[in-house]
């Protein structure tokens, strides 16, 4: 029979509803209210996994995202890795596991929905303890729209692990009276875990139980995006331990967790008890501990006299005071069984702990706030708050009732300019004792832990420092203190200590490790949202696009379209389907799909000179009906895009762009037109779906042409080469254009959308007597390779200029200026050794270089570093050429044509020729049939 230390009585749980779940093939029950953590102390259960670097035994230390030790990985309803036992939420058939070291990931897809709303708010109250109820409540009497999210499921704070029965009731007084508001939005089970630039806040919403199936409709997280006029920060405190030798044993807690875990959740933590305190709140935990029914064994304080109202108390129940004493190490193994109290055992199956309190500034930080050491409180402060930001509560450092409500009603009236509301009369607060400021007892400092979860000790520090590392900030990353699951809420002050102590400089002037967004983890699935699947990067296709899945294509992913790559005929691996399709282009006649290339309209008077001063050569002068290929560069001078640009009128272009780079290009564009030039009469708009463009090419794409359209004259005199006509089909209006990648005839077929399917297909039929072969990307991809034409971002990588690539004819010496010609002038891009676009032949003509293979200039590798000379940019196997070629980028490229280089691969180097990068048809008389 399992053991219970569940409470007879008390708790905010449904004890009459029974949940049952699995915790390591454990069947074990709970109740609503409980989490996972309470659920398993409940039952007895302290280990619940093993530490990542040490194996050592982990248990639960916190009730809340502040534990540093109790992760498990959930199983079902849907698996998760790595969550912390005391933030989930249990609900029935959850089957969980312990965690040793690290846990895994889902093999499927999350089945649920997540999503984001957007909210606005005159205040925005971060947290719905006593200091931000009374915030909230008065913005709301004042008029003001407010938002008010808190992390836990119920509002109350603190005092939810507390028994101030008229507080309990003025906080469901105030949540009443919030809900009735017509501006408030109050947000349970939300952790603001992100404070931006003027008043912008994310914040996670757990929407239903942490895990439970979510019903239909209805998302198990969203994000909130909240732009609020002021931000009050009350997001409470949290407690501190202190470090001493072997303090990482499972059953060693924040002495507050145990008051949250009896008086929240009806749970006695354990039933022989030492409480070890620098600080008064610990006697808070023995006192209710020993009126639950723990024996209390001993409270340990550090300090020389125990405050005398305490002592009183514990006198009381017969505990144990012993003043200026300290814990210095445990025993036991899979749980502490005994604290070593200044070397002498004392029993026990629970050892709190209480080192202080840390006011979570982690919200304050993340917008620019700066932060004070404040000495009484043997904490870090808000020092200077970001603009339209206030600090309340435990958070500011006030940490008792009254302080905490009359500062929330203070601020609020404050950040908004009305009148504070009443507040309940409370207990006057019993006069503190100053506390001790203890970061760590002297011992072993192997065994000492600072970060549970990292395993990182006293030692890791000392290593850290004996390296040289001085700022709080090397020391984090050589130790990798902070940088777990908890993001160092209890470690990283104390970490910030331990190392101003062994630097002998005070902490206030070490200071702290900086906060960064998010104040607890976020599941990517929540930050994509319904940004997933189909919705994370959507599926662009063209008008025929299922006529190419009828044929059997193999599609390939370009800037969100689907192309097809290639057409595989029955027995065909990919190398095989291109052969054929280039054979076919080169001999015959074959057609594409090219409709997703970028389209962009450029109209309005100063069309020409916008054009004139982005691209590298001259596009004013083009005369109507013409066309001209174009390369734009960024302000550097290196290759951006390219394309060709039609005149369809006198104020009227259209722009066409690589696949990938349209968005970019209109984006560019508009950049340009709207910031340095917005005097131009410009109108850029992206067409790119309006328009279906079909590539008719090879020498037979005139007889094709010549059967769909013959009232056009396809000859090389009556439609020269970059030239368009309009021309119609069945009352359709289309637009050839003589416009050609591959270094064959070509035609350009250009129809709407709407109509594309019907044209595509009346093309195919004409071309069905010449043997008209589809062909893809790939195929695409060899033809222009062969011609040297260059792919920008393939052949190109950001460091190339258009006389890299051979293309000095393309940047105009006539216009005075356009965006990247000042660059040009560059000492840099005189260099005769900078890499240019050369073709290369491996030796052996059946070998395939790969793409991204470096060259260098000897067949026997040097002792390291290797001088590299460049690397292969495209590489294809050609049915023209009957073997294997390659475009590079190569140092000093066109000096070095005819010379062999060599290209390393698998352990051995691979003889090249460098040689020009046209391989096909140099002279371009096939351009013309």
């Amino acid at each position: 029979m399992t053991e219970t230390f569940r409470t007879a009585s008390g708790g905010r749980i449904d004890r009459i509803t029974t949940l049952r779940f699995t915790f390591d093939e454990r069947e074990l029950t709970g109740h609503p209210g409980d989490t996972l953590a309470s659920a398993l102390l409940a039952a007895g259960v302290h280990e619940i996994g093993t530490s990542v670097r040490y194996a050592r035994p982990r248990g639960i230390g916190a009730a809340w995202a502040e534990d540093p030790g109790g992760l498990v990985q959930i199983e079902r309803p849907f698996p998760e890795p790595m969550l912390q036992a005391a933030t989930v939420e249990l609900v029935d058939g959850l089957v969980a596991s312990s965690i040793g070291g690290r846990g895994h990931l889902a093999h499927g897809s999350d089945p649920a929905r997540y999503d984001a709303s957007h909210a606005h708010a005159d205040l925005l109250v971060v947290g719905a303890g006593p200091a931000g109820l009374a915030a909230a409540l008065t913005a709301a009497r004042g008029g003001a729209r407010v938002v008010l999210v808190d992390e836990q499921s119920e509002a109350g704070g603190a005092l939810l692990a507390a028994t101030d029965r008229p507080a309990l009731d003025w906080v469901a007084a105030t949540t009443a009276e919030l809900a009735s508001a017509p501006d408030v939005l109050h947000l349970q089970r939300t952790t603001a875990f992100g404070h931006y630039d003027d008043g912008f806040v994310l914040a996670l919403e757990r929407r239903t139980d942490h895990l439970s199936r979510v019903p239909r409709n209805v998302s198990r997280q969203r994000i909130w995006r909240i732009r609020a006029r002021h931000v009050l920060v009350a997001a409470g405190a949290h407690e501190r331990p202190v470090v001493f030798t072997d303090n990482d044993r499972p059953g060693i807690m924040l002495a507050g967790a145990s008051r949250t875990y009896l008086h929240r959740y009806g749970v006695l933590a354990g039933r022989e008890v030492v409480v070890f305190t620098t600080d008064d709140a610990a006697y808070a935990a023995a006192v209710d501990l020993a009126d639950a029914g723990a024996r209390v064994a001993a409270v340990v304080d550090a300090r020389p006299s125990a405050p005398p109202e305490w002592r009183a108390a514990c006198a009381e129940r017969g505990i144990p005071v012993r003043e200026d004493a300290v814990v210095t190490g445990t025993a036991g193994v899979e749980r502490v069984r005994a604290a070593l109290v200044d070397g002498e055992p004392v029993h026990c199956d629970l050892l709190l702990v209480s080192g202080g309190w840390n006011p979570a500034v982690h919200l304050v930080s993340q917008a620019g706030g700066t932060l004070r050491y404040d000495e009484p409180l043997g904490a870090f402060l808000p020092a200077t708050l970001p603009p339209a930001t206030s600090v309340a509560g435990a958070a500011n450092g006030t940490l008792d009732l009254a302080g905490c409500l009359a500062e929330g009603a203070r601020a609020a009236a404050t950040a908004l300019g009305v009148d504070p509301v009443p507040l309940p009369r409370t207990e006057p607060a019993p006069q503190r004792t100053a506390q001790r400021v203890l970061w760590r007892v002297p011992g072993d400092e192997h065994a000492q832990f600072v970060d549970v979860q990292r395993d990182a000790t006293v030692a890791d520090i000392a290593r850290a420092l004996g390296a040289g590392m001085r700022s709080i900030e090397h020391v984090k990353r050589y130790t990798t203190i902070g940088t777990a699951h908890d993001q160092g809420k209890t470690s990283g002050i104390v970490a910030a200590g331990i190392t101003a102590e062994l630097l002998g400089v005070p902490v206030a002037t070490l200071g702290t490790t900086t906060f960064r967004a998010p104040y607890t983890p976020v599941a990517f699935a929540a930050l994509a949202g319904r940004h997933r699947g189909v919705r994370y990067d959507p599926e662009r296709t063209t008008p025929v696009h299922d006529w190419h899945v009828a044929r059997g294509a193999v599609f390939e992913d370009v800037g969100q379209w689907k192309r097809p790559r290639y057409y595989p005929l029955p027995g065909e691996d990919m190398e095989a389907a291109v052969l054929r399709e280039c054979a076919a282009v080169r001999r015959g006649v074959g057609i594409m799909d090219g409709s997703t290339l970028g389209m962009i309209d450029v109209a309005g008077p100063d069309a020409g000179e916008l054009l004139d001063r982005l691209y590298t050569n001259v596009m004013s002068s083009l005369r109507v009906g013409r066309i001209r290929y174009g390369v734009m560069c960024k302000a550097d001078g290196m290759v951006f895009d390219d394309g060709t640009v039609m005149r369809l009128a006198e104020d009227r272009f259209l722009v066409s762009t690589t696949t990938g780079g349209a968005a970019a290009v209109l984006d560019w564009m508009e950049e340009w037109l709207q910031t340095e030039w917005p005097h131009l009469r410009v109108r850029l708009t992206s067409v790119t779906d309006h328009w279906a463009t079909f590539p008719v090419v090879g020498p037979r794409s005139r007889d094709v042409i010549g059967a769909v359209f013959p009232d056009v004259d396809g000859s090389a005199a009556g439609f020269p080469f970059m030239t368009w006509r309009d021309t119609g089909l069945g009352g359709v209006p289309v637009r050839l254009a003589r416009i050609s990648f591959s270094g064959e005839l070509a035609f350009e077929v250009n129809v709407d959308a709407w109509h594309a399917r019907a044209v595509w297909d009346r093309l195919i039929a004409a071309g069905e007597p010449h043997g008209i072969t589809p062909y893809g990307t790939e195929t695409m991809h060899v033809l222009r390779a062969e011609k040297g034409y260059p792919i920008v971002g393939q052949d190109t990588d950001g460091t190339v200029t258009p006389h890299d690539l051979g293309m000095e004819w393309i940047v105009s010496a006539k216009k005075p200026d356009f965006v990247g010609k000042r660059s040009f002038a560059r000492p840099s891009d005189q260099d005769p050794q900078r890499k240019h676009l050369v073709g290369l032949l491996p030796r052996d003509p059946a070998f395939l270089l790969p793409e991204g293979a470096q060259l260098v200039g000897t067949p026997t590798l040097p002792e390291p570093p290797v001088p590299m000379l460049g690397h292969v940019t495209s590489s294809y196997r050609s049915a023209e050429l009957g073997r294997t070629f390659a475009l590079a980028l190569v140092r000093g490229g066109r000096d070095r044509i005819g010379q062999t280089l060599h290209v390393p691969v698998g352990g051995t180097t691979v003889p090249v020729e460098v040689t020009s990068p046209v391989f096909v048809d140099p002279e371009g008389t096939r351009r013309d049939g």
